[in-house]
């Protein structure tokens, strides 16, 4: 697979169950081997910088910082325990660390509220909150965010999703993999589905969006008039290999990343 995420952009990747989104996202942090995976060839680089060898902890000092699926927070420990550890990887003085803090504070106020009580007693959305927070310490100039809405109510989802606007906006680019499809497609500007490991279909998040087969593979809209998009349509929102005998168009090649 090839991809790239502009720098301030947002970036989502689509895709089934095993179609490999959380193993792309651990390829880039260099935690792949943590699951029994390993990058066998291939190059990653942010800002230019490679960031192939690294151990994870460099990789996070380096500007790229993964949120995993699931959160993953520090059960037993504090709120402000979780937060601090996600700062430890992160160059400066305090004075940086505590503006870091603060920042994580207006973006998601209850954690300032909550800061002693034990992380595993937050609620889910609260916990998603602590585990963007916690990642956001380190200052990444790019967020890998590994399913955020996954099992939280619609408006926790909807809280979380314009928090990454919020994150965005000041700066951060975001590589976003995401189920609800709908979510990641409004949040994002630019969109690649993958299948089975590769990049099947890729471009503008908008003409994904309006593509017939996205729309019912991933938004569950049925449009009967515009069930049999015509050769103009095929040649504008390109159909899927696996849906369709017509293979589309080669997706951009910015690189590559091949994983087992």
């Amino acid at each position: 697979m090839s991809l790239t995420v502009p720098a301030g952009a947002v970036v989502t990747v689509l895709g089934g169950n095993g179609a490999g989104k959380s193993t792309l996202l651990r390829a880039v942090s260099r935690t792949l081997r943590f699951h029994g995976g390993a990058v066998v060839s291939g190059t990653v680089a942010a800002a230019g910088r490679p960031l192939d060898g690294l151990p994870p902890d460099r990789v996070v000092a380096a500007g790229v910082c993964q949120v995993p699926e699931g959160r993953q927070v520090f059960a037993r420990m504090s709120v402000e325990d979780n937060l601090r550890a996600g700062g430890l990887a992160r160059r400066g003085d305090r004075a940086a660390k505590s503006a870091a803090l603060r920042r994580v504070h207006e973006l998601f106020p209850v954690l300032a509220e909550r800061s002693r009580q034990p992380a595993g007693l937050l609620s889910g959305g609260e916990q998603q909150m602590l585990a963007v927070g916690r990642a956001l310490m380190a200052a990444p100039e790019l967020l890998l965010l590994d399913e955020p809405s996954l099992g939280l109510a619609p408006l926790m989802a909807a809280r979380i999703a314009e928090a990454v606007r919020e994150i965005n906006a000041q700066g951060t680019a975001v590589l976003l993999v995401e189920q609800n499809a709908a979510l990641a497609l409004r949040l994002a500007s630019y969109a690649y589905v993958l299948e089975v490991g590769e990049v099947t279909l890729s471009g503008p998040a908008e003409e994904l969006a309006a593509s017939d087969e996205v729309r019912r593979r991933y938004l569950g809209v049925v449009d009967a008039e515009g069930s049999a998009p015509d050769a103009a349509a095929r040649a504008t929102h390109p159909v899927l290999s696996r849906w369709d005998a017509q293979a589309p168009a080669p997706a951009r090649r910015l690189g590559r990343k091949e994983t087992r």
